[in-house]
């Protein structure tokens, strides 16, 4: 059952990447949406380069749990500040908050595992055995 394990890892991860790509491409709307939400512009390029450099780490299992907390910190941080206000009034606000969430989930169980055969992490920690 590890390739579940990797699938996973790649189906969260694929979420990251392609809105990377997407705002990458479309960096003035992007950019638009962060200052209208008060967040500086200048953090738009760290945050696509966070965006496809950590979740590649976290496909290849390369400190995984490092690299599936900083997505959940990402993930938090990005929900509060940019979908939190107007859950009540506003479904897709909603939605949106939930999926969230549930990607903060999956994140936290990948965090509580122990590296599987399928990823460099365990590669490493079984040559460290050695």
């Amino acid at each position: 059952m590890h390739i579940v394990e990797v699938f996973g890892r790649i189906f969260i991860s694929a979420l990251f990447l392609i809105e990377a790509v997407r705002k990458f491409f479309n960096p003035d709307m992007s950019m638009m949406y962060m200052s209208d939400h008060g967040v500086p512009e200048f953090l738009f390029y760290p945050s696509i380069a966070f965006e496809v450099v950590i979740p590649l780490l976290l496909i290849a299992g390369y400190k995984t749990r490092i690299a599936a907390s900083l997505l959940a910190v990402f993930v938090l941080a990005v929900t509060f500040i940019f979908h939190s206000h107007h859950i009540i009034t506003d479904s897709m606000q909603l939605t949106i908050f939930l999926k969230n969430l549930a990607i903060i989930g999956g994140l936290l169980i990948i965090i509580s595992n122990k590296p599987q055969i399928c990823s460099v992490d365990y590669y490493l920690e079984s040559k460290k055995g050695n």
